[in-house]
């Protein structure tokens, strides 16, 4: 261990401290593998991590009343703080762009920006994409539109399952408004949270890239200590159960597109063979590394993203797409304030079924996709910063929910008695089967199918092993570099915990595992848009 009182001390700024990055690690070999872990943080997170898995394992009908008993409680009796909570994430966020404070820049005033708006713009793209993309973009459309109705709407469904033709029109703009709400500005004010954050404090205060550096005005020195440790043990906790609900949902979805397709059965031991067999290839990337392996399936994944989306948008009938996005923007825009209320609402299907799961989800994500946002952004004034990570990848999101979303209800309300979409969604609910209930009715169908199958678990690939990379950094004392067997291990960590969530509840499970480490963490984020304030006044009195 090193000794701090040797290390020079770090005054820039105006935080001072003579902490080194791994300082508090343990590096040694255990047979022919080697380590560099933070004693601590590792020991506590993997022990917790294992002790999880096997009490799920061994007690699956306990496990399963405990999760639900979870997603209950967080979503009819903390609804208005995950509501509240979010909207305040927004106002923060726009007091930040028109004060002062957003003329500070990432890395100070002389700092340039370390990649072209366009590059940037892909980048905050890639940062959004994800097996949700996928999974609900026909799902919520029709779901909300029909089923959960926001806001009160009327169904265009009569009781004896007749079509009411004067309904549909505003059960499809609120079914896409009520979609873009929980994909649009509301959750990526919880990255910019974590983002400009991490910014700050790295870039500007010269501490090191690390999600407890921002507690620093509050804790000082002992975010160094047990403090900060159980600061990146709650932001592990919460990136392993946010990406194993979007793994359990992958493999869910892989699991129905081969039964679409194949024929093969639906059931949750399919679905933890295609978890394992995916970790696997997620295991060959995370060896390879960030640029080996990440980076490549993250370019092959973009560019199969963007063809699957070109395919659908000319093939099926584009003006409706199209329309789609226009109407679900609108709608989303006159209906933004409404939506985000958090009191003197009656649409419980839809506030708490949908929204609180997704508001903690997103918060769930945060220290993951936060981090690859502040790498990226180093440059950037606050207040461009805060605008393009708000607006940009949200536009990007609408456009594919619109275009998806937009042609699923057109087919519903074309011919209901004979649309594969109403009966995955409306009639028997089976979510996992909507987008291939929609793609049946375009062209070359079947080999859609496939191509939607096959990015369904590119997805699965690149969270896995991006969040291995992003768990071990944190369990190695922020360390960029540890050796590669800590990684795989966090790669089957994350497999394990999707797995054993889907055994133990299903879907309902992996909503309780986000919703249980949302609750603490949001508490977090909550005290970092003080931290940053501080920050910021620090820069602004330079």
């Amino acid at each position: 261990m090193t000794d701090k009182k040797s290390n020079p001390t770090n005054n820039k700024g105006d935080m001072q401290t003579a902490y080194v990055v791994g300082q508090d690690n343990i590096v040694g070999t255990f047979g022919p593998l080697g380590f560099d872990i933070h004693n601590r943080v590792f020991i506590i997170s993997s022990l917790t991590s294992i002790i999880f898995i096997l009490l799920t394992l061994a007690f699956p009908a306990e496990a399963g009343n405990i999760f639900q008993s979870i997603v209950s409680f967080s979503t009819k009796t903390l609804d208005w703080y995950f509501l509240g909570l979010v909207d305040f994430f927004i106002l923060f966020c726009v007091f930040l762009a028109i004060s002062p404070y957003g003329s500070v820049r990432l890395g100070g005033e002389n700092a340039k920006p370390d990649h072209s708006y366009l590059s940037w713009f892909a980048l905050l793209f890639t940062a959004g994409i994800g097996i949700g993309l996928l999974f609900f973009s026909v799902l919520e459309p029709v779901y909300h539109g029909n089923v959960s109705l926001p806001l009160g709407i009327t169904s265009p469904f009569a009781a004896n399952g007749e079509l009411i033709p004067s309904a549909v029109e505003e059960a499809t703009a609120m079914g896409l408004a009520g979609t873009f709400l929980h994909w649009g500005i509301h959750g990526w004010a919880v990255y910019v949270i974590m983002a400009l954050g991490l910014g700050i404090f790295t870039y500007n205060k010269g501490l090191p890239f690390s999600i407890r550096s921002v507690f620093f005005p509050i804790f000082g020195d002992r975010v160094w200590g047990w403090t900060g440790d159980m600061i990146d043990v709650l932001a592990v906790f919460s990136t392993l159960f946010g990406l194993a609900t979007s793994l359990g949902l992958g493999a869910k979805q892989a699991n129905a597109g081969m039964n679409f397709i194949f024929g093969m059965e639906v059931n949750t031991t399919t679905q933890v063979i295609v978890i394992t067999l995916v970790t696997a290839v997620a295991l060959v990337s995370v060896w390879r590394g960030l640029e080996g392996g990440v980076k490549k399936l993250s370019e092959i994944n973009m560019v199969m993203a963007v063809l699957f989306f070109l395919f659908v948008l000319f093939a099926g009938p584009t003006l409706v797409g199209l329309n789609g996005f226009w109407t679900g923007l609108t709608k989303y825009v006159t209906e933004f304030i409404p939506l985000s209320a958090p009191f003197g609402r009656d649409d419980d299907a839809y506030r708490q079924g949908w929204t609180v799961f997704y508001w903690a989800w997103w918060i769930s994500w945060a220290p993951f996709v936060g981090m690859f946002i502040a790498r990226v952004s180093r440059g950037r004034t606050v207040r461009e910063f805060v605008i393009c990570v708000l607006i940009v990848p949200s536009l990007f999101i609408f456009i594919w929910m619109g275009v998806f979303g937009g042609i699923a209800l057109d087919q519903l309300y074309a011919d209901p008695n004979n649309s594969l979409v109403k009966e995955y969604v409306i009639d028997s609910y089976r979510p996992e089967l909507s987008l291939f209930g929609m793609l049946n009715e375009l062209p070359l169908s079947g080999f859609t199918s496939i191509v939607g199958i096959i990015l369904a678990l590119v997805f699965f690939v690149t969270s896995s092993d991006s969040g291995s990379l992003v768990i071990d950094t944190i369990t190695a004392g922020g360390k960029v570099d540890a050796p590669r067997p800590q990684r795989i291990f966090w790669a089957v960590v994350e497999g394990l915990i999707a797995i054993v969530l889907l055994i133990g509840g299903g879907l309902s499970a992996l909503q309780a595992g986000v919703t249980a480490t949302a609750i603490p963490f949001s508490i977090l984020m909550l005290l970092m848009c003080y931290c940053i304030v501080i920050a910021l006044r620090g820069e602004r009195n330079k």
